[in-house]
């Protein structure tokens, strides 16, 4: 996770080549729209909300256990993994799925081998461990976690990365889930070290298809052959011996697997394009329609190596664009560590924007998208540029203070826990850290007003964003390493309006993964799709949200379902609700539950 400098010549921006921009000419649904800065120009700068970490009380006491907790020894003990919000019995409140790891050369008693768990919401602030009853405690390396009902029965499933085999988990719709990894054609005989992951219908065919992230080539099923380190190490940070890699250790290739609309998969990695740009260590994946064609691309968070942004060419192959898009490397040329990955429209011009965490030392990367098929770094003249100390992962951008403008959040935590013994200035438990956005394209820092969810510290990785009781303030999921997780809880964002917007696919997709809304408030258009995946290893809230500031009454919702490119308009919306929208059937009143 330690990224080298190299000058890059040709990572100024050019426009790509005739074809996507022919596509970008003609976009199949215009979202170009004007810029709405004078309220923020009034914006006050305290945002007046506070996040206050409620895990214990809410129920979530299981402690993460991921390698060793003084001292790690193989970078397999640094990486962590992800969490997820989703809701898995269709009851209207979010869930959580916590992954877990395990410790090297460690022999765990009958039973107490730390396992994965299910925690199902009360829908009174509170969560129960339904582990057990679920099937999903499995003990073993997991990283990744992505959802998205590839059966399209109603009920979304589970993908889980690991050190080892992977796992597709089907929700049985009566609390349960059964691993169909071998049955779905998912199994490979030879482990691999799945990261993130993404479901994604690339072909518009109704059927979600299904991205998996590889980081390091290495062999899981003889992990003691896995390099670790020693007295005579010959890897160093800062004079420091310490574990080896990501460099020196061979990368891996990424993964894309067609749905047969069966419950099966194929695995069209070569034909598809996705094999081309070689080995990376890839981390993160998310899938949004970049260019506005009407087709969802893949961008892809690279540690030490150049990041990927495969653009559909809407006939089952992918081409890897990020070197002339601008956004493989920084705005300098340089490889970055990428880890995390988050995507919105943060300044509503109708295109979607880039942001990706990175090591220590260095910044994470806001990439501004022109509109023409490139990509500007903005991160130091938007104000995102102003912190480096921390080693970064989970990211997402968020409404927190229901403005009708994303900010975002960045979680953090070092790899190696040695550092504390050193006078580097850096600790291997950070705080997190909030950017407000101010509405005319920059952020600020607001961290030290956030309150004590933001100023605690951990070595974070995964986060999942969303609204888990469902009083229209976004809220944080964070897995801790070796720690209990924490449970942001967003206190005062309900100080403003805000619409939420749960999405039912009929010729679609049922999880409507892709389909894209346009919220309307007067001049005052945002814009936001479904996505399976982000953050660092992780899922968030499918429903999508939406801050609406003084209005109480949405001008026009407008949604665009993936498959048949249909746009459906819904006026008039009152505001601070949830609204259930289902394909071609306008809006519907969610199912009661017990």
């Amino acid at each position: 996770m330690q990224t080298p400098r190299r000058r890059f010549l040709g990572s100024s921006l050019v426009l790509l080549g005739g074809a996507l921009t022919d596509a970008l000419a003609t976009p199949l649904w215009r979202w170009k729209h004007p810029l709405t800065v004078e309220a923020a120009e009034t914006t006050p700068t305290d945002p007046g909300v506070r996040f206050v970490d409620v895990a214990q009380s809410a129920g979530l006491n299981v402690t993460n256990v991921w390698g060793g907790i003084d001292h790690k020894r193989s970078i397999i003990e640094t990486k962590g993994s992800g969490v997820a919000f989703f809701d898995y019995d269709n009851d209207g409140w979010l869930d959580i799925y916590l992954t877990n790891g395990n410790r090297l050369d460690t022999t765990w008693p009958a039973g107490k081998a730390p396992i994965s768990h299910l925690f199902k919401n009360n829908r009174d602030g509170t969560f129960t461990d339904v582990t057990e009853h679920s099937g999903l405690g499995i003990t073993g390396w997991q990283t990744g976690v992505c959802v998205g009902d590839y059966d399209n029965d109603g009920w979304d499933d589970l993908f889980c990365c690991f050190l080892g085999h992977n796992r597709l988990f089907h929700n049985n719709g009566n609390g349960t889930f059964t691993d169909v990894t071998r049955k779905a054609g998912l199994y490979q005989d030879h482990g691999r070290w799945g990261a993130g992951c993404s479901f994604l219908d690339y072909d518009h065919d109704g059927h979600l298809d299904l991205f998996v992230c590889n980081y390091v080539k290495l062999d899981p099923d003889n992990i003691e052959n896995i390099p670790v380190t020693s007295t005579k190490a010959t890897c160093q940070w800062k004079g420091v011996p310490i574990l080896c890699g990501p460099r020196g250790l061979p990368p891996d290739t990424n993964i894309l697997y067609h749905n047969n609309g069966d419950g099966t998969f194929t695995d069209v990695s070569a034909k598809a394009g996705i094999l081309a740009p070689g080995p990376r260590y890839s981390i993160t994946s998310v899938s949004y329609d970049f260019d506005n064609d009407g087709w969802p691309d893949i961008y892809v968070a690279v540690d030490s190596m150049p990041s990927i942004l495969f653009k559909n060419n809407h006939d089952g192959t992918f081409t890897d664009v990020a070197v002339m898009a601008g956004c493989a490397y920084n705005e300098d040329g340089h490889e970055q560590a990428g880890m995390g990955v988050a995507v919105a429209d943060y300044d509503c011009d109708g295109w979607f924007d880039i942001f990706k965490t990175n090591f220590v030392d260095d910044t994470s990367n806001l990439y501004h998208n022109n509109g023409d098929g490139t990509f500007s770094d903005v991160t130091f003249t938007a104000g995102t540029g102003v912190n480096n100390r921390y080693v970064a992962w989970g990211c997402g951008f968020l409404d927190f203070d229901n403005d009708g403008w994303t900010d975002l959040i960045q979680v953090n935590g070092h790899v190696y826990p040695e550092v504390d013994r050193y006078s580097f200035g850096e600790s291997f438990k950070n705080p997190r850290i909030a950017y407000r956005n101010l509405g005319n394209g920059h952020f600020k820092d607001v961290s030290a007003d956030l309150g004590t969810g933001i100023a605690e510290r951990f070595s974070s990785r995964g986060a999942a964003f969303g609204d888990y009781n469902n009083n229209g303030c976004m809220d944080v999921l964070v897995l801790n390493l070796n720690d209990p997780p924490s449970l942001l809880r967003n206190d005062g964002g309900s100080k403003q309006n805000w619409i939420k917007l749960k999405l039912i696919g009929t010729r679609c997709n049922r999880t409507a993964i892709g389909a894209r809304a346009r919220v309307i408030t007067g001049k005052h258009i945002q814009m936001d799709e479904v996505a399976s995946g982000g953050s660092v290893m992780s899922q968030n809230d499918l429903r999508l949200h939406f801050g609406l500031g003084k209005s109480e009454t949405v001008d026009m919702i407008e949604i665009k379902w993936p498959t048949t490119q249909k746009v459906e308009r819904f006026p008039n919306i009152k505001a601070n609700q949830i609204v259930t929208i289902r394909e071609g059937e306008g809006i519907v009143k969610p199912k009661a539950t017990a």
